[in-house]
This record gives C-alpha cells, sequence and structure tokens, in this order.
C-alpha cells in the first residue's frame, strides 16, 4: 500500500547533499520517490509500507549522513 511522508532533515546544504539522500532513499526496495528540498530542509517520501516502514527510511537517511529531526 502506497504511503507519502514529509521528514525534517538537517545538514543539507547544496546538491550534493539533495542528490545522496535521493539516490541512497531511490535505492531502496520499496521506495517509489524521493525528493529533498535542500532550502526547506525536507525530504519527501513515497513508497510501499508493506515493503518498507518509515523507520528503515529514516534510518537510510542517517546512514547517509544526515540528521532526521522530530523523530
Amino acid at each position: 500500500m502506497k504511503n507519502e511522508i514529509t521528514l525534517k532533515v538537517s545538514g543539507m546544504s547544496c546538491h550534493h547533499c539533495k542528490n545522496a539522500i535521493e539516490s541512497a532513499l531511490k535505492k531502496m526496495n520499496g521506495v517509489i520517490s524521493a525528493e529533498a528540498f535542500v532550502k526547506e530542509g525536507k525530504v519527501s517520501v513515497s513508497f510501499d509500507r508493506d515493503l518498507v516502514d518509515k523507520k528503515d527510511i529514516i534510518r537510510t537517511i542517517e546512514e547517509t549522513g544526515y540528521d532526521v529531526e522530530g523523530e
């Protein structure tokens, strides 16, 4: 089942940050789309919750080197 979340992410400051997060998330089984917004400090993810969950998405962002706030 499709689900969408927007997470507040700190540490993004440039186009490289955006690409790193989007690339890591898009490699995940179950992630349909991912878009990072550097200026807003947010990442929007559309995913199949039967294949991946919010905790996995947060872990992937953190393993990429960025902090998810409020989680």
